[in-house]
């Protein structure tokens, strides 16, 4: 049986090609495998004891979640973990009215697309303790009978070129562990934003709805009122008609006020996770106050570029892949080295022993299509961080500005159109008690000072998701680029020298 022949038939892709070792006339001495380097057998080892650890770098993630939201995050890996997690809903959920803290907590532990996006980190070091991993050793059996002859051979074979490239694969492979890691990170800390800012929709769209129930209860009365008057002769049809006219718009007002608080609360109880009974939870009945100053940061480009998550793993992923050129560029000629051990024996002939390496020849291939892909590759990584980079120094500028321009707006009808109107009201309250005006007077001035009200609801609500949507730009978008975990997988099919060629 000839060894080349079989390696001639075998894929150049086999992690692990068998070989059979046939007698030979370069048969080398029984003791020919000890002078094999032990470094390479040091490293097999290595790599055949890759294992698992226990969080699989959830630990990591939970530590910056606590750092950056003053939440806990909470893995549910076993029943026994979601009996925890329900519990620990059930203790947040019973203090009532719900707090923006509460409910971004709840959202941390009980949202079931998180617990999915945790399972990536299982999935991905699972992935990776494989990929560094070495393929088993192969051993070949094989029978031949030639007239009364009877020839036994056995062979053990290991792929050396798998072996060799086994450290470069494996700070590679860690690299793309502690990506998956920050865009699961990056996952948490968009959903505690995204509760937050719905958090402060809901509860100033159910503060909207209160003022506009009053709203509708003046219009309904002023309506009656003109409705009586055009009765008694004292009112013309016009101005029934106008004071009719406002309070059908009031009644619409509120349809669409309601119709816009329960979406606000359906998507703050989808990010919260929850259903059934737990959706009848309280909010609290008016938002927080303006702050007494809005925050002044200069140099808010230089502090994104410094904990921008998007923009460190954008970074990463050029040395990670920039490490993959260079492996390509190393191993562009060989895709295939394999070293065997053989032992033939025959009833007729002494027994024999001996190695075999067996490489491939770059007569047809020589790596140039793999090496320009890589390049490539590079490139492409390096374009996408820059505009990343760029991407981020504009959107924490216009988050910034939004945020001052929310606060101005914010603190002007505070400071100035609601205490403006209540003046207005009171003296139109104390002409109305001297009969100085109309109960229609009194109607339109009470309705324009609620309009006053809601407008100074929607812009502390608006400062208040400007305030979010600044920490969102500080953090990092949660899908800055296609995912580097499928863009830098190796394939596991591919042979070991086409890990770096491959990865995309």
């Amino acid at each position: 049986m000839n060894p080349c022949s079989s390696a001639a038939s075998r894929p150049a892709g086999d992690l692990l090609a068998s070989r059979a070792a046939a007698p030979s006339a370069a048969a080398a001495a029984p003791t020919a495998c000890s002078r094999l380097p032990a470094a390479l057998f040091a490293a097999a080892l290595l790599g055949g004891c890759a294992t698992l650890s226990p969080d699989a770098g959830f630990d990591g993630v939970a530590a910056a979640t606590q750092q950056r939201t003053g939440q806990t995050l909470t893995w549910a890996r076993s029943e026994a973990d979601l009996v925890t997690i329900e519990a620990r809903v059930g203790e947040l959920l019973a203090q009532q009215p719900l707090g923006a803290d509460r409910a971004v907590q709840v959202a941390l532990l009980n949202n079931r697309g998180l617990q999915a996006r945790f399972q990536d980190l299982g999935i991905t070091e699972a992935e990776v303790v494989q990929a560094t991993r070495l393929p088993n050793p192969g051993f070949s059996f094989g029978r031949a009978r030639k007239g009364d002859e009877r020839e036994i051979e056995r062979s053990l074979h290991l792929n050396l070129a798998r072996l060799v490239a086994w450290p470069l694969v494996s700070r590679l492979e860690a690299r793309r562990l502690e990506q998956v890691r920050g865009e699961v990170a990056l996952a948490v800390l968009a959903l505690a934003a995204d509760t937050r800012r719905a958090w402060v929709q809901a509860v100033a769209a159910d503060e909207t709805v209160r003022y506009m129930h009053q709203v509708r209860q003046a219009a309904e009365a002023g309506a009656e009122l003109a409705r009586r008057m055009e009765q008694a002769g004292n009112f013309n049809k016009l101005a029934r008609a106008r004071e009719q006219g406002f309070y059908a718009e009031a009644a619409l007002g509120l349809a669409r006020a309601e119709q816009a608080q329960r979406a606000a609360r359906e998507r703050l109880v989808r990010l919260m996770g929850l259903w059934g009974a737990r959706t009848a939870f309280t909010l609290p009945e008016r938002l927080p106050d303006l702050p007494a100053a809005a925050r002044e940061q200069p140099d808010i480009e230089q502090l994104a570029m410094g904990q921008r998550l998007d923009v460190m793993a954008a970074k990463a992923s050029v040395e990670q892949t920039a490490r993959q050129l260079g492996l390509t560029r190393r191993t562009r000629f060989i895709n295939v080295l394999e070293l065997g051990l053989m032992h033939h024996t025959s009833n007729e002939a002494p027994r024999q022993t001996g190695w075999e390496v067996s490489v491939e020849l770059p007569l047809f291939d020589w790596g140039t299509a793999r090496v320009a892909r890589a390049e490539a590759l590079y490139m492409q990584a390096l374009h996408r961080a820059a505009q990343t980079a760029v991407d981020a120094r504009s959107e924490v500028r216009e988050a910034y500005g939004h945020y001052r321009f929310a606060f101005d707006i914010a603190r002007h009808h505070r400071d100035e159109i609601v205490p403006l109107r209540k003046r207005i009201s009171e003296e139109q309250l104390l002409r109305y008690n001297g009969m100085l005006i109309g109960v229609f007077e009194l109607l339109a001035d009470a309705r324009a000072q609620i309009a006053s009200v809601s407008a100074a609801i929607e812009a502390l609500r608006d400062f208040w998701l400007a305030e979010g949507e600044l920490e969102m730009a500080l953090i990092g978008k949660a899908a800055f680029a296609p995912s580097t975990a499928a863009a830098t997988r190796p394939a596991a099919g591919a042979a070991a020298m086409d890990t770096g060629a491959d990865a995309h």
